[in-house]
């Protein structure tokens, strides 16, 4: 790897496992996925500066797009009421947001010079690609994929189970 993509891999990598101890630690989950967010984009970051386009892009559509929406639409469905609704007036201020915003702005920044100024230059091999990654997936990581698809099946099963509403109740699930 040059000196410059080691240099947008450390800070990526950086922000990454700040925003993830952020995500761990907060108590709010819109907070916490705020921060999910952050760092699976950072993560994105990281396989590009590795060479790895393809993975990169991968990371920013399925994890933090797909994965992250599904997280947000079981917080939704809880619907925990008018106590819920007082704390969202709450997440409007700009205080929630200002730690991911400020993350965000340094991986956008690093990202848009990633593209302008360099090249991703593989610092392991060759560039990766679509190729690659199916064998890989479809090949010796099979079981790996199954199993993840088999949990957030669970996960999906267990936030139905716990939105709904016990019989004769109003609520989330009638």
């Amino acid at each position: 790897m040059t000196m410059f993509l080691q240099s947008a891999f450390y800070v990526a990598a950086v922000i990454a496992i700040i925003s993830t101890a952020m995500a761990i630690t907060r108590t709010v989950a819109v907070h916490a996925l705020l921060y999910l967010i952050v760092s699976l984009l950072a993560i994105g970051v990281v396989f590009y500066a590795m060479g790895a386009p393809l993975l990169a892009a991968l990371e920013v559509i399925i994890y933090a797009g797909a994965i992250v929406v599904l997280f947000l639409f079981v917080v939704m469905m809880l619907n925990l009421g008018g106590e819920a609704r007082q704390s969202e007036r709450q997440w409007l201020s700009g205080k929630s947001w200002a730690g991911p915003i400020i993350l965000s702005a340094i991986l956008l920044a690093e990202v848009i010079y990633l593209i302008v100024r360099a090249q991703p230059a593989g610092g392991i091999g060759a560039m990766v690609g679509p190729r690659e990654v199916g064998l890989a997936l479809y090949g010796p990581y099979l079981i790996g994929v199954e199993l993840a698809s088999m949990l957030l099946l669970g996960a999906v099963v267990g936030a139905s189970h716990l939105g709904r509403s016990a019989p004769g109740r109003t609520g989330a699930g009638t």
